[in-house]
């Protein structure tokens, strides 16, 4: 069935654009002080931890595994696994020169090389430290390299995957962070390391690493985070991985002071003229080097802070791997001025060299995002989860929002057609189909737009039967969508709402009280049955538990769990994730809060 559109043109921008100008006042927020009795490190780090959402146990055995050895003239390179956390290890190649020492080592972090430890460009990095006397640590981040989830065949860790550790608390980032700080602790207990001597590199995803790593681990001496740093308001909107994801962030600090943490210890930034990501613009580098390089000037070693953009695309190239080597001659063995240094010769392992396990034939041990999120989802199983309302709405985020006001426009082949106004000044377009009198009127969205609703058992079954039917499209959905925002998985939107300390399920939920505070105004008294296809079936479901009367909700094709699935991952999108909501209620706790019943037409 045809149904007619609300706009002769869609709202495509609109919400984005309010994002985008929230992030901007939060950015404006977060200035750094003038004066260093003001500046509370420590409270800012224990804030950035909490969002991260893990811990780190320095005391656990690093259980080191070493599987085999290339030798290489004046260095060899070990590959090896080590335990993070209990019962989970890191693939890594490690790489020491010969000879006693004790070196400085370098912990050398990949971005989104896909077999991680394995690419060229990281290998570069890891040949040229160990020719130099450096120790270089090499490790596989969660999700890529040996620890993706088939062994041989590498994953990019971003969208639903990386996101889905979300729901049970934790954050990519934050395992990232663990993983890196127990490779800080490896360096460390070598007797060819010297641990006052310890420094960080990477690019790009690597270099977002290197940043979290140097500002919360402050035995890291100096580093050189490589095409990553910008501004945490140019994040909004934009299509960065969910490994630089950090939950409320913007609401309690900007990316200048997350470098302000490493004072007054050696950082240099470098980016990149021709980057093509916005958030990694060197006009955006500038902004935050600006403002963190304050708190190097109070702290009285403004040389310890620095930049340099290089007339380059995006990546780790030899000029700035050389920028890098003199950087850590200078920092770390207080050799000569900081100026470049020659990258020396080196000949790249094969794949078959460099690989901790051989092709195809990882240990179990080895777990990756799926078999993690299985593990985890089987743990809370096992739990009595005590539900409360009140945190729920704070886990979702939810604002006060209600209907203040619409706008009737010219019915179309018996739909009528509105646009809703949200007392924070969001627009709905809604169509409604009326029925008999005294029959329910049933509200149903989909994250696809209200077209896609025409194909569902459930709109055949309202509109076949003499009841009202109401079709909207919710917040990024169909008319009020980006172009491409289904088919990117709502990326932008997901990530853009978590970082500014809300979610898209709750803006779902939102926009269910929008479209029922109209209701009734415009069919006052009718039942309402509250329906939602697909990703929007939890917030439907939602709705319904924090309503104080029974009402009717029905969910089409909505998960069965919010527990991430492989076989599942391009039906849903980014939109189910919720930091720690399987902590507090999963699908099946959800129906049992619900208030009235719930009917579920082929859950997935």
């Amino acid at each position: 069935m045809k149904i007619p559109n609300v706009w002769s043109e869609g709202f495509n921008s609109h919400e984005g654009k309010k994002l985008e100008l929230l992030a901007a006042e939060y950015s404006r927020l977060h200035e750094l002080p003038q004066d260093l009795a003001e500046w509370d490190p420590a409270e800012l780090r224990k804030k950035i931890w909490k969002s991260l959402g893990v811990t780190i146990d320095h005391k656990l055995d690093l259980d080191v595994r070493t599987t085999g050895i290339v030798q290489r003239d004046g260095y060899s390179i070990h590959k090896i696994c080590y335990q993070s956390r209990k019962d989970f290890y890191v693939t890594a190649n490690l790489y020491i020169p010969d000879g006693e020492g004790p070196f400085p080592g370098v912990i050398n972090m990949h971005g989104h090389h896909l077999d991680g430890h394995l690419a060229g460009r990281v290998q570069e990095r890891g040949h040229a430290l160990a020719k130099l006397g450096y120790v270089c640590l090499c490790p596989d981040v969660f999700g890529a390299g040996e620890r993706s989830i088939e062994h041989g065949t590498w994953d990019y860790h971003g969208f639903s995957l990386g996101l889905s550790l979300l729901n049970f608390g934790e954050t990519l980032m934050g395992i990232q962070v663990v993983d890196n700080m127990r490779g800080v602790d490896l360096l460390c207990s070598l007797p060819c390391v010297d641990p006052e001597r310890i420094g960080a590199t990477g690019a790009s995803g690597g270099g977002n690493q290197t940043m979290w790593l140097t500002a919360l681990d402050e035995r890291i001496r100096a580093s050189v985070p490589v095409v990553s740093v910008g501004s945490f308001e140019s994040y909004i909107m934009t299509s960065n991985c969910v490994c630089e994801l950090l939950p409320g962030g913007l609401t309690y600090t900007e990316e200048a002071g997350v470098i302000a943490l490493i004072a007054p210890r050696a950082v240099k930034i470098c980016n990149a003229l021709h980057d093509i990501c916005r958030a990694f613009a060197p006009s955006e580098m500038l902004r935050t080097f600006s403002r963190a390089e304050k708190i190097y000037e109070l702290m009285g070693v403004r040389d310890h802070c620095t930049y340099q953009i290089f007339n380059t695309e995006h990546g780790y190239w030899q000029e700035i791997q050389e920028t890098m080597l003199g950087w850590f001659e200078l920092h770390l063995k207080g050799i000569g001025h900081g100026l470049p240094v020659k990258r020396p010769e080196f000949t790249l392992m094969t794949e078959e060299e460099a690989l901790v396990f051989p092709l195809k034939e990882r240990p179990a041990y080895i777990t990756n995002i799926e078999k993690y999120c299985k593990k985890k989802a089987a743990e809370l199983a096992e739990l009595s989860h005590s539900v409360s309302e009140v945190e729920l709405r704070q886990k979702l985020g939810l604002k006060a929002v209600t209907c203040s006001g619409s706008k009737r426009y010219t019915t179309v082949d018996g739909w009528e057609r509105y646009a809703l106004l949200g007392s924070d000044g969001r627009l709905i377009p809604l169509l409604l189909k009326r029925g008999a009198a005294g029959e329910p009127v049933t509200v149903f969205a989909g994250p696809c737009g209200k077209e896609s609703l025409t194909g569902t058992e459930l709109f055949r079954e309202v509109t076949g039967g003499n009841g009202s039917i109401v079709l909207f499209d919710p917040y990024a959905c169909g008319e009020n969508s980006t172009e491409n925002a289904y088919a990117s998985n709502f990326a932008e939107y997901s990530r853009s709402l978590l970082w500014l300390g809300m979610t898209l399920q709750g803006k779902w939920v939102e926009d269910y009280r929008i479209v029922c505070d109209f209701l009734n105004t415009v069919l006052p008294g009718t039942e309402i049955v509250i329906a939602g296809y697909k990703d929007l079936a939890p917030a439907a479901l939602l709705y319904s538990v924090f309503q104080n009367n029974p009402i009717k909700t029905i969910l089409e094709k909505g998960p069965a769990s919010l527990t991430y699935q492989r076989e599942r991952k391009d039906f849903f999108t980014m939109g189910l994730y919720v930091q720690d909501i399987l902590k507090i209620a999963d699908i099946t706790h959800l129906c049992r809060m619900a208030k009235g019943t719930v009917r579920q037409i082929d859950p997935v």
